[in-house]
């Protein structure tokens, strides 16, 4: 995550979480480097991380600050007694849950941009084991990339918070189709209560 003398932060890198980090009242048991991380992002010293304090510590490995609706993502996600703030416990678990996904990021960006092109896309797609067709991969990346299209150029590469959104995205819509999907065929018939409730459940 990207904190300063960080193996895990830098121009070019995935992203993560920025620098300045503080340490105060280390609770017992603690990992006492995520307490420090944990009292940095926790800037009014509440005990708990508001989406706010989230947006404010997390950037990308070009500085840019994380996609808004990424942040309500991984909130949605760690939040867990949903009390609409993280604890050190679920921030522990955010914790992790972002180094994973710099590896992933790492792994697939290949030219080492910075980013994740169409190819580099699909490839990390495929090897989830979602085989897009190419009208959808080109669909996703104009979604998800840090610039859309335009007549001065292909569209730009998928930053690392926009990466992890994607896919986060496309394995939940992958799982209510299948949810939906009875007998397996690729196919469903769903009336049009259950196509608004499957889609207003998703990010």
């Amino acid at each position: 995550m990207a904190y300063q003398n960080s193996p895990y932060g830098g121009y070019g890198g995935p992203g993560g979480f920025s620098s300045g980090m503080a340490q105060a009242g280390l609770p017992p048991g603690a990992d006492p480097q995520l307490w420090s991380w944990f009292s940095a992002v926790d800037t009014d010293r509440s005990g708990a991380i508001s989406a706010i304090e989230l947006e404010r510590a997390l950037i990308n490995g070009d500085w840019t600050p994380f996609d808004l609706d990424t942040v309500k993502l991984l909130m949605g996600m760690f939040d867990v007694d949903r009390s609409g703030t993280i604890g050190f416990n679920e921030f522990c678990g955010l914790w992790k849950y972002i180094k994973d996904w710099q590896n992933v990021f790492r792994y697939f960006d290949r030219d080492r941009s910075g980013t994740i092109d169409r190819n580099e896309l699909r490839d990390a797609l495929s090897r989830f084991g979602y085989n897009l067709s190419p009208p959808l991969i080109k669909l996703i990346q104009v979604k998800y990339a840090s610039n859309v299209a335009s007549n001065y150029g292909p569209a730009l590469g998928i930053t690392f918070d926009r990466f992890v959104r994607a896919c986060v995205v496309i394995k939940q819509l992958s799982g209510a189709f299948q949810n939906l999907d009875t007998d397996n065929d690729g196919w469903v018939q769903i009336s049009y209560d259950q196509f608004m409730q499957t889609v207003l459940s998703l990010p």
